[in-house]
Formats: C-alpha cells, structure tokens, sequence
C-alpha cells in the first residue's frame, strides 16, 4: 500500500508565485484591512468594496503560474497517495498538477449565493458584480471563508490527517486557527516536517526546514524520496 502523504499548505507557497499575504505586510491585503475586505460584516456593510477587491485578486491570479513547490507536490503522486490540504483560496495547486486538494477557506474562482450557501457555481476569473444573482436570485458572493464565519472543510481535513503517514507542512505559520489545530490530528508516531523561512508555531517533534518553499519543498522531496 502507498504511504499517504498530507501536505498542509499556506500563504508562503503562493507567495513564491507572486501572490499578497495579509501576515506579511502588517495585516493589510493591497492595502485594505481584513475587516474591510474578508468579514460578513463588511459585505454588508459595502457590498461593492468587496466584490471589487476580489475581483481584483482574480485577476492577480489569472496571471499568476504554479511555482516548482507545486509541481514538486504535484509530482508525487506518481510513487505516493497525496492529499493537499490548503489554506489558500488560490487554484495554483490544482494548476500545478495536483489531483487532491482540500481548500479549507473556499477558492477565488467560485461563487456562491450570499443567501443559499449551497449553491455554488465555477466562475473561472471573471468578476462578480452587483446584480449578479444565483438561480434563486440572491446576491453572488465570492466563494470564501471570511473571518467569523465557519470553516465547512474543516472536519474532512481533520479525517485526512489522521490517516498521513507523513504530515508535510508549507508555507504557514500555523497563527491562524481553526487551521493550524490539524497538526494535532496526526497520530503520535507520523513524522512531521515544516518548512517555512519564519518561526511557525512550535511543534513538537516536527523536522523544520527553514526555507522558503521552492527550495525547501525540493530538499525534501529529495530526501524523502
């Protein structure tokens, strides 16, 4: 049987691709606070702000391009079982050649209905503007988890974990919660590696590679394999 690797990745991998962080630049997301931009509050609040600042981060993404972490991640499913655990709403892993991904604070290239959050619809880049509506005419929203709001994939990550047999860690500093409370779902004897150039939350018994994705994720995949 192939060992499964869970790989639980952050804003560190996406950055390599050119992606923003809020954690690097003091909390603000080109220059917008969180609570402007990612709250249920403030698409109440103002409604078109927010559209416009993720369809901005579409558009970012649209001319983004998976990094060699991806790919590295990406290409070991071809000797493994792989699962990809992201706390990014980007789509650079699946891009990257990833077939098993889990995005735990929704994806940049969905909508859903601010009213009928079961209703969900693909809309690759394109923008989402006042007036567009879901099937059952309310609002579209961006298809993402704001801070407040319930984490839906949560408990299938933690299933996924408990089943690793290796728990590799990219690019977080696992600060953000309920997220980084997965590392805990791994069982005692499954080994643990971190990489990320920073000082992550400690963990114990976890190997850190402190690197930054690219070159970390490649000196580990040359190791483990």
């Amino acid at each position: 049987m192939q060992d499964h690797i869970v790989v639980l990745t952050g804003a560190g991998i996406s950055a390599e691709s050119g992606l923003s962080t809020f954690r690097d630049n003091g909390g603000l997301w080109e220059q917008h606070s969180v609570y402007d931009v990612a709250t249920p509050e403030a698409f109440a609040r103002n409604q078109e702000l927010v559209l416009r600042f993720y369809n901005d981060r579409r558009r970012q993404l649209a001319s983004a391009q998976p990094n060699r972490a991806h790919q590295l991640l990406a290409e070991l499913e071809q000797r493994y079982r792989v699962t990809v655990v992201t706390q990014n709403v980007d789509d650079l892993h699946e891009r990257g050649g990833a077939s098993n991904v889990i995005h735990l604070h929704g994806e940049l290239t969905k909508a859903r209905s601010s009213k009928y959050p079961e209703l969900v619809y693909d809309i690759g880049y394109r923008d989402i503007n006042a007036g567009d509506t879901c099937d059952r005419g309310a609002q579209l929203r961006p298809h993402i988890v704001w801070f407040g709001e319930e984490v839906p994939m949560l408990d299938k990550a933690a299933e996924v974990v408990r089943t690793a047999d290796h728990l590799l860690i990219v690019g977080t500093s696992l600060q953000v919660y309920p997220a980084a409370g997965l590392v805990y779902e791994v069982d005692r004897d499954v080994p643990i590696t971190v990489i990320d150039p920073g000082e992550p939350a400690s963990v114990s018994r976890a190997r850190f590679i402190r690197k930054g994705a690219v070159e970390g994720v490649a000196e580990w995949v040359a190791h483990y394999l």
